[in-house]
């Protein structure tokens, strides 16, 4: 291989401006997506009331969510649940996984328990006959997913060149 074929060789397997715009602005997004929406959501359950609200105690009265484990203590463990996620995601950034050579196993956690509680709400959800939050709760669940996904492209799972696929044929 001539001097010029290996020069092009190593500079196509560098990673572009664009790459690292996209990943940070990604991380960003799902950092902010993720966390506030969580933490508003377990804040409410845990920190700003006792027990689930009369209109959710009402919706789910008669049901086996009634007795077991009952409303309220089926509120606070989904609070317990959401804010754990909202956790996960701060511990990820306090140990640094945000920046690409670091593994993400705190914010990968923080994804695969939202889908998770995405799950249990659906639960809830069908328990009640609510068939279109089902199928919103399903849409996120798919969307985290996707984020799940997302975040596995990015290094260091995945190539520096994860946009730009510089040096891929």
């Amino acid at each position: 291989m001539d001097a010029h074929v290996a020069a092009n060789a190593n500079s196509d397997n560098r990673s572009s401006w664009e790459d690292w715009a996209v990943y940070g602005l990604a991380l960003a997004g799902i950092y902010l997506l993720v966390g506030v929406l969580f933490f508003y959501a377990g804040k409410e359950k845990l920190f700003d009331g006792l027990g689930a609200p009369p209109p959710i105690a009402k919706q789910f009265q008669g049901t086996f969510l009634d007795t077991i484990p009952g409303v309220d203590a089926a509120w606070t463990i989904l609070g317990i649940l959401e804010f754990a996620i909202f956790l996960l995601t701060v511990v990820s950034l306090a140990t640094l996984e945000f920046l690409p050579t670091k593994r993400k196993p705190f914010l990968l956690s923080a994804l695969g328990l939202a889908i998770f509680t995405f799950s249990i709400l659906g639960i809830g959800q069908n328990v009640v006959g609510e068939n279109s939050g089902v199928a919103e709760l399903f849409l996120y669940a798919g969307a985290t997913g996707v984020l799940l996904g997302l975040v596995l492209l990015m290094p260091p799972y995945g190539a520096p060149t994860w946009i730009s696929r510089r040096g891929r044929p």
